[in-house]
């Protein structure tokens, strides 16, 4: 680890979010209820041929179609140091556009399903830079994060992290805070607070993540290097500012050393809200 970049930095919580168009994806289902017409045991040998048809014969068709597919949500995040700004395709659909590196878009409805992504140099449709598909569950929260590097000497290739969100509910005076290790010219690192006392994450590998809780409040976060004891050198360290009932993902991205790397974009630790009770 190198200790060039040991900064400190204010960061505004909350990530701007880039264009984002809901995909409509509803299918038609059908909900059948069965009325029953009850037999009027009543009998009476009334020779009034009144035979009441009933017409009223509640056949409840109920044909309530319901439209209401298993839905879930996708946001996509634009964490690859040297990718120019991105397209986002869903099922041949552009869903983001023109999405710089840091941004991470608002939540978009898709249905519960194996979606096709494509992500394209933006203004390119014909320059993929990658396209596969991204199973997603009902009622489940994902983050698919664009990370690593273009190009034959690549620290790290480029690829989407997909990853399951927890926006579940936090106590008022708790915080959820996740971290992503995005950084691909950076070892495993520890990330900790209050000068070492607190450790947040132990030995975070790049493309790994995790969540803690913590009370809500100001946070100097510190970057280390991975060390048994928690107590490697600070590489950068952030001010963090953690509000109660709200959950947080800190991508730790860019590069630690970028005099050395394909672009200079330099570690930043960037901290967006992902929801609030």
């Amino acid at each position: 680890m190198t200790d060039k970049l040991t900064t400190r930095r204010k960061l505004l919580v909350g990530i701007g979010a880039t264009s984002t168009i809901a995909l409509a994806g509803c299918t038609d289902g059908d909900g059948n209820g069965n009325g029953t017409t009850e037999p009027d045991t009543d009998t009476e040998p009334d020779t009034d041929t009144d035979t009441e048809t009933d017409t009223d014969t509640e056949t409840d068709t109920d044909t309530e179609t319901d439209t209401d597919t298993e839905q879930a949500r996708l946001r996509v995040a634009h964490m690859s140091p040297n990718a120019p700004n991105v397209d986002v395709y869903v099922n041949g659909d552009a869903v983001l556009e023109d999405v710089p590196f840091g941004d991470v878009s608002d939540y978009l409805t898709v249905p519960a399903a194996e979606h096709e992504i494509e992500i394209t140099a933006a203004g390119d449709p014909d320059t993929s830079v990658f396209s596969g598909p991204v199973t997603v569950a009902a009622d489940t929260d994902y983050t698919v994060a664009a990370i690593g590097e273009l190009g034959d000497d690549a620290d790290q290739p480029f690829e989407p992290l997909v990853l399951e969100d927890d926006n579940s509910a936090v106590e008022g005076d708790q915080s959820r805070l996740r971290v992503v290790h995005a950084s691909p010219d950076a070892p495993a690192v520890d990330v900790t607070a209050a000068g070492g006392d607190t450790v947040l994450f132990d030995g975070v590998q790049y493309g790994e993540s995790g969540y803690v809780e913590v009370a809500a409040g100001d946070y100097t976060v510190e970057i280390r290097g991975d060390t048994d004891d928690n107590d490697g050198d600070v590489v950068a360290d952030f001010d963090v500012s953690l509000d109660g009932g709200t959950v947080y993902t800190a991508f730790a991205a860019g590069y630690l050393t970028p005099d050395d790397e394909p672009a200079d974009v330099p570690f930043d630790l960037l901290v967006g809200q992902d929801s609030t009770q």
